[in-house]
């Protein structure tokens, strides 16, 4: 792949992934996301606990806090600007990479829609598209932490390391399929 365009191709999804995860960042930390203790809107205060839907139940647990809120959102918004600059960027990456398994999680199981699901999983994919890019680095980083000494063997090394991305994305992808039928045919 020519490397400019692949040059253009991360910044955009830095630079995707910088914008969205710090509006979503933002947003917790100015009160946008969460149903926040002592805040609840009344349609959800009044409901018995044992009737409230999983969106409700899930937003009112997140939003209980305000020590997590400020945790999740700061750790975001940490994550993103990391991404914004050439030496920090695999740090971002590694900093958002857990935050969206959660995120990807926990829109699965608890949400009855789908949308907040897709954009998790599409930011991941670019952090992983940012990952293979750098995957020279990533490896020899990979090479650093193991304690392999200088003749590391690249190719052997980054034909597990593909295999192993290929697999997990395939996985995803089946996760999403499952879901999708899941909720299609009910629980």
């Amino acid at each position: 792949m020519n490397s400019k365009f692949s040059y253009y191709i991360e910044l955009a999804a830095r630079g995707y992934v910088f914008t969205l995860i710090t509006v979503y960042g933002s947003g917790k930390l100015l009160g946008g996301q969460f149903y926040r203790r002592g805040v609840l809107p009344e349609e959800i205060a009044t409901i018995p606990l044992s009737e409230v839907g999983g969106f409700d139940l899930a937003w009112t647990f997140m939003g209980y806090s305000y020590s997590y809120i400020l945790f999740i959102g700061i750790s975001q918004l940490i994550g993103a600007c990391l991404l914004l600059f050439q030496k920090t960027k695999l740090l971002g990456v590694f900093v958002l990479m857990p935050i969206l398994i959660n995120i990807i999680v926990f829109d699965a199981i608890f949400f009855d829609t789908y949308g907040a699901l897709a954009s998790a999983m599409l930011y991941l994919f670019l952090l992983f598209l940012v990952l293979f890019l750098n995957r020279i680095r990533v490896l020899e980083m990979i090479r650093v932490l193991l304690g392999y000494g200088t003749k590391f063997e690249d190719e052997l090394k980054f034909s597990a390391l593909k295999t192993v991305g290929f697999v997990f994305l395939l996985m995803l992808l089946l996760f999403g399929i499952d879901q999708f039928f899941v909720n299609l045919l009910g629980h």
